[in-house]
């Protein structure tokens, strides 16, 4: 069965983080996705064992020279034939390439041209660099996460890179196709991280505009202010997770830690929650973090161990569910979501750059004698 995306044809311009990202969703879903990379970083002849970024996985590559006139013209060549383009470059780096939203639309008016960057195209900011400590802490998403009279703590590179990146690149991606099959008109995507950061904090202002956010970082439902909202440090130095919002999943908690609710504080009483963490805190000290995992395993109060990278693809569940897969060797997240007719499917390790030019380019209507010249006029490698 082919994937949801097949028959899209997309452009990937080779970057960093978030719209690779975007790339290896589109392509996990089913898109031939062609990687447009550096002709400096090709390899003669090309290495045939997986490139290890995952982000990549997926598409095939073909190393353009975009400093000559013959493979930028190659590169609109290519992208005429496409559903959609994406790069991933600070505003203008592609305009002085001259593969900007204005050459490729000309070339194809039905174009997607989807732009990922940290500030956006425009804005007092937007010609400076940035990462995504920077784009959250602006948007307002890293100042709530945090303790308690600490410092705010970065979530990895979490939430500006991919889920107010990537993600919402690739959405934009397929909005924006979808538009076009419908109407005819291509359009640009920008996708900002700053934009998307701010989105992803929907419901926390929501709950602040509810009057439920009352304290500063760390004293909050969601921020750790929550004795049944924490994480707590078991007797031998791993981790337990506790998310037990609900009344009825409050109350399982409590049954198997063994402490009479008649006896505590209202769950929602939040002038006693510092020492119910301190109760809490103490208890889960008491055993070791599978001897709580065994004890919560029946027992339906959102208690759940806090696992490893290299312990996650053991987990009874996640082995259910197949969410990491081994591919070349390497176990990884498999695709997702899920599709009932049209499954989703890692189609090919990451390439090395330059890896698949003649392959894909002949694929992509290229005859051979046009590739030898490419090759003999240096637009590939």
């Amino acid at each position: 069965m082919s994937g949801a995306l097949e028959g899209i044809k997309i452009v990937e311009i080779s970057g960093l983080g978030p719209a690779p990202f975007a790339g290896m969703m589109l392509a996990d879903a089913g898109a031939d996705v062609l990687l447009i990379d550096r002709a400096d970083k090709a390899t003669y002849p090309p290495r045939e064992d997986a490139h290890p970024d995952m982000l990549n996985r997926g598409r095939r590559s073909v190393a353009i020279d975009l400093k000559t006139p013959e493979g930028v013209e190659l590169a609109l060549d290519v992208i005429s034939r496409a559903d959609g383009v994406m790069e991933g470059f600070r505003p203008g780096v592609v305009e002085r390439l001259g593969l900007g939203p204005a050459e490729c639309l000309a070339r194809n008016p039905k174009l997607v041209y989807g732009r990922m960057t940290g500030w956006g195209q425009d804005g007092p900011l937007a010609e400076f660099g940035g990462h995504d400590i920077d784009y959250i802490a602006v948007a307002g998403a890293l100042e709530p996460i945090g303790r308690a009279g600490q410092a705010p703590t970065p979530p990895l590179n979490l939430v500006g890179d991919f889920g107010g990146g990537g993600m919402l690149l690739a959405f934009g991606m397929l909005a924006a196709i979808i538009s076009a099959q419908r109407t005819g008109r291509g359009q640009v995507v920008d996708a900002a991280m700053v934009d998307g950061s701010a989105i992803l904090m929907t419901m926390m202002h929501s709950i602040k505009n509810m009057g439920m956010w009352r304290g500063p970082r760390g004293t909050n439902i969601l921020d750790t202010g929550a004795h049944f909202y924490e994480v707590y440090e078991t007797a031998d130095g791993r981790y337990m997770a506790v998310g037990a919002v609900e009344p009825k999943f409050y109350s399982n908690l409590l049954a198997v830690l063994r402490l009479d609710e008649a006896t505590l504080p209202k769950q929602m009483d939040g002038r006693a929650w510092p020492e119910m963490k301190k109760l809490f805190a103490s208890t889960f000290l008491s055993k070791t973090r599978d001897e709580w995992t065994q004890l919560f395993a029946e027992a339906d109060a959102c208690v759940v161990p806090v696992l490893s990278m290299a312990e996650a693809p053991q987990n009874a569940h996640i082995v259910h569910r197949q969410t990491f897969t081994e591919v070349s060797g390497v176990v990884q997240p498999s695709p997702a979501p899920r599709f009932s007719a049209t499954p989703s499917s890692i189609r090919r390790p990451p390439p090395n750059p330059g890896q698949h030019g003649d392959e894909a380019l002949a694929e992509w209507g290229f005859t051979q004698p046009e590739i030898a010249e490419l090759r003999r006029s240096g637009a590939i490698r």
